[in-house]
């Protein structure tokens, strides 16, 4: 056998790239267990030094799926992760067929299989999976190779809520659970047992950013769950230090989240920037 021979093949991985630091987490923790990493990401939403994290590279067209399928496909992929944000409300802009040029699988996506149904994350996204699934792209839980950066439960910072936090906690966490439920969003702002600002298409970050605006004085506390029945494929919750950096700025008291099913990025860091302005972290258990 020659020394570049192995004796039996690489294992690999596939993964569909959006916004921010999940895809560098997933790439790396794949790769920290030898696993090849084939990625796509999407233009203009995946970060660029993203393909440095990654065995090889592709960018692709948001609205292309069967380019996804055709790049992961020529690696002989078939489990593959889709992870990172993408900013859903620009599908609703003006002339967004020709600004997308959607293939023929897009359009079986949103004109065959969610036909008559409504449009929310869930439904889109597993809407989605199925149609990858045809073409023989497996999605898989999208948390196995982070899982070290999963909420734990309890206070996870030096700084501890005060005795009225914990009570607004009390007090939305069965709110924001419906939310779920209903699959309208996955958090929501709360003081004084009043909910300030609830999140829908918008997304966390600018639902922060209104909450700060409706509520001047600060003191209140984001609580953010997964959904009930959560599907570990893709929408888990997550935080990190851009989400502490703009509780800071507008003026929240504490940030919640359900333990084991919510992830911080790069933990270390975002639980030592909470400690520095004073925001407790705490991992909630149903």
């Amino acid at each position: 056998m020659h020394a570049n021979e192995r004796s039996e093949p690489i294992k690999k991985l596939g993964l569909i790239a959006g916004q921010g630091r999940l895809p560098f987490l997933v790439a790396d923790g794949a790769r920290s267990v030898g696993l090849e990493v084939i990625c796509v990401g999407f233009r203009d939403q995946a970060e660029p030094e993203l393909a440095r994290h990654v065995d090889t590279f592709y960018w692709v067209p948001i609205a292309r799926p069967g380019r996804w399928i055709k790049r992961l496909r020529r690696h002989n992929i078939t489990s593959t992760i889709m992870v990172g944000r993408v900013a859903k409300r620009r599908i609703y802009t003006p002339w967004r067929i020709l600004q997308y040029l959607p293939d023929w699988r897009a359009f079986r996506i949103w004109y065959g299989r969610l036909r008559h149904k409504d449009k929310r994350n869930d439904t889109l996204l597993r809407a989605v999976a199925d149609e990858l699934a045809t073409g023989g792209i497996i999605l898989e839980n999208s948390v196995q190779y982070c899982k070290e950066h999963l909420a734990r439960e309890g206070v996870m910072t030096k700084t501890q809520p005060s005795e009225a936090i914990k009570r607004d906690i009390e007090f939305g966490w069965q709110i924001v659970k419906r939310m779920g439920d209903l699959d309208i969003g996955q958090a929501i702002a709360v003081k004084e047992q009043e909910v300030i600002a609830v999140e829908a298409i918008e997304g966390t970050n600018r639902m922060i950013e209104r909450a700060g605006g409706l509520c001047r004085a600060g003191g209140w506390t984001l609580i953010k769950t997964a959904k009930p029945g959560q599907d570990m494929r893709f929408d888990v919750p997550t935080i990190g230090t851009d989400t502490i950096e703009n509780l800071k700025k507008h003026g929240a008291a504490c940030v919640v989240v359900e333990a084991h099913k919510t992830l911080i990025l790069d933990l270390p860091q975002t639980i030592k920037l909470a400690d520095q302005y004073k925001i407790p972290i705490l991992g909630h258990q149903p």
